[in-house]
């Protein structure tokens, strides 16, 4: 479950910078700013359960819950059984290999831990489900006659700092909805790789759709896919199931998320494959 489990390089390069258009791009970036700012504001909740499967190997399972303002909770069924939650104050983490239950309260930086939850979560959301996101040099162009729609917008950009030094990024996106087509990465060393929706949900109410299925390519071959066997967008789970209870028979324990990289730090995000 590699490419589930390990958080996208796009997102640890990218997040805390925003996006700008130059030229005759500009008018262009300026309207996706606004139209994946309003699709994200659409969707407020979702469930969603499927299976990963990378290479050769078993499909794992999994389940991700969200809930504005920022409710999450996220399970996988290997390596190991876990389960991790944040219900907006507590971060939860239930292993059940050991039968281990861990309460994490946190005396870190808004900042920290905005990017903390984010190496956290973002593994469990496949592509199409949250606004990409952009660097300041992101570059926006139409594209006609896409195999999957009429029109499209492809938004390239070159990774910033010393680890995504030479690597090139572009989403591929429905225009004028933004739905998610595609993600295309060229590494300096030539390495291609491509995420592509190969089936989707559809929401008229809406007005957008989100991938089912997501295959994963690299130098034209397949590598693995993401199968959603369940999306639901609509039906908003209560506030408490954000905050679970440890199950009978648990250890407990309770610990706290701070700076010091000395100091007791949280869970780390899922790890295998």
């Amino acid at each position: 479950m590699r490419a589930l489990l390990l958080l996208p390089l796009v997102c640890v390069l990218a997040c805390r910078s925003s996006s700008s258009g130059s030229g005759d791009g500009a008018e262009l970036m300026a309207q996706v700013r606004e139209r994946l700012a309003a699709r994200d504001a659409k969707l407020t909740n979702y469930q969603l359960e499927g299976t990963q499967k990378e290479g050769d190997s078993l499909s794992a399972g999994f389940t991700f819950a969200y809930r504005a303002p920022q409710k999450m909770r996220g399970s996988v069924s290997q390596p190991a059984a876990r389960t991790v939650a944040w219900d907006g104050k507590h971060l939860y983490e239930q292993v059940d290999t050991n039968k281990q239950f861990t309460t994490f309260n946190s005396e870190v930086s808004a900042e920290k831990l905005s990017g903390f939850l984010t190496e956290i979560f973002t593994p469990f959301v496949p592509d199409g489900f949250r606004a990409p996101l952009l660097l300041r040099s992101t570059k926006a162009r139409k594209v006609a006659n896409h195999p999957k729609a009429k029109e499209a917008v492809e938004l390239s950009m070159a990774l910033e700092g010393e680890a995504g030094a030479g690597t090139e990024v572009t989403y591929v996106l429905r225009w004028p909805t933004l739905d998610f087509l595609a993600r295309r990465t060229r590494a300096a060393d030539g390495t291609q790789a491509e995420v592509r929706m190969e089936e989707e949900h559809c929401d008229a109410a809406l007005g957008l759709c989100v991938p089912k299925k997501l295959t994963r390519w690299v130098d034209s071959t397949k590598q693995g896919e993401t199968v959603l066997s369940r999306v639901d967008l609509k039906t908003p789970l209560p506030n408490d199931a954000f905050t679970p209870t440890a199950p009978e028979g648990y250890s407990v324990q309770t610990r706290t998320l701070v700076d010091s990289a000395t100091q007791e730090s949280g869970p780390k995000p899922p790890t295998g494959g």
